[in-house]
């Protein structure tokens, strides 16, 4: 690795700090250097507050004339909820900028690379550009399709089991393990799963532990099931409740449910069931970035068979529960044929007490 990319490792790292409290913005990092040595250091820390431009110019102060930014994405050029970090970057004196990522999708008349060639800046893009991009992948998808990032959970015994054949899931995976889920939680905007997950389970689906931020809890329920003694609907004060109905939930039901304070989402329904991607395009449209769906099986089975899931993320305990009638984690359609089976990119293999977390992205 040289040195332009070790400067740019460095405020990727700086950025994926913000994960889970600057959404729906993107991730972004920053370091300036001087004289072969970095004299500022910045991260957008959350929604709202100064971009990571900023805080490394005001950490490295009136030391910034003459120096180097690296930045994680193009900077940019327009009023938001902050001024422009092109004005800011300028104004600083710093000679030139190097970009991982350029952010195309930006309604502007010049982006960022654009104003600061015109200001006398020195502008150079793509140094681990592929990181970048990995890192706001769900920043980049909420932009380009209007809907979030999809991460599937699951965990499951060495023979692809989520539970046994009389619906026992408690407890597969290690405690290390659902502290992990739990922290993956508390940057999420919601967690998603089926009704009938929530009705053999009865979970809360809340962060045990520090958490970045709320999560909606969002349940799939065509016909409005969701018991009003369930712990979901006792504990909606704590963290809101989105339950995703057809035109097949009774209004009575879909009342119940409104007057125990859950917020009833009416969609378009498949063969009499929630349409998932009119549901994600729905969320999309109010900010939600990042999803995570833990189950159940149908749920998942559905989200697969329409190509609709971006990330896996899966538990594998050393345990062997067998029978032919035991619950595997993923139905659906399914393929026909291995070789059109959902394949994962960029694998990443764990080790949490004695299990195995296996987590990698969607080939497209």
């Amino acid at each position: 690795m040289n040195d332009h990319d070790q400067l740019m490792k460095t405020a990727l790292d700086l950025a994926a700090i913000g994960r889970g409290t600057v959404e729906p913005n993107p991730m972004v990092g920053a370091v300036i250097v001087k004289d072969n040595e970095i004299i500022g250091r910045g991260y957008h820390e959350a929604y709202g507050l100064h971009h990571a431009e900023v805080n490394a110019i005001n950490d490295a102060g009136s030391n910034c004339r003459g120096a180097t930014l690296y930045v994680t994405l193009e900077p940019c050029a327009h009023y938001g909820k902050t001024p422009p970090c092109v004005q800011a970057i300028s104004q600083a004196g710093i000679k030139r900028v190097y970009i991982a990522v350029s952010d195309s999708h930006r309604v502007e008349v010049k982006n960022g690379a654009e104003m600061l060639k015109e200001m006398g800046v020195e502008v150079y893009s793509g140094i681990l550009e592929d990181e970048a991009r990995e890192l706001n992948a769900p920043f980049f998808k909420l932009i380009e399709e209007s809907m979030p990032y999809i991460t599937a959970k699951w965990a499951m015994s060495l023979d692809g089991r989520i539970a046994t054949y009389t619906g026992d899931s408690r407890w597969i995976s290690s405690d290390s393990s659902r502290a992990y889920v739990h922290k993956i939680r508390g940057c999420m905007d919601g967690v998603m799963i089926g009704v009938g997950t929530a009705i053999a389970d009865d979970p809360l689906l809340t962060c045990r532990g520090e958490a970045k931020r709320i999560s909606k809890r969002i349940i799939v329920d065509s016909k409005a099931k969701l018991p009003l003694d369930s712990k979901l609907v006792k504990t909606v004060k704590e963290a809101g409740v989105i339950v995703a109905v057809t035109s097949q939930a009774s209004e009575d039901k879909q009342k119940r449910l409104r007057d125990a304070g859950c917020e009833v989402l009416v969609v378009e329904d498949i063969n009499g069931l929630v349409d998932l991607r009119q549901l994600l395009k729905t969320l999309g449209q109010r900010a939600f970035t990042n999803i995570l769906v833990e189950g159940g099986g149908r749920m998942l089975g559905s989200l697969f068979d329409n190509s609709l899931v971006d990330k896996a993320l899966v538990f594998i305990a050393p345990k062997v529960i067998g029978g032919k009638n035991s619950i595997s984690p993923v139905s659906g359609d399914g393929f026909a044929l291995v070789s059109d089976a959902v394949q994962l990119d960029n694998m990443i293999l764990k080790k949490m007490d004695n299990d195995i977390v296996a987590e990698g992205v969607i080939k497209r």
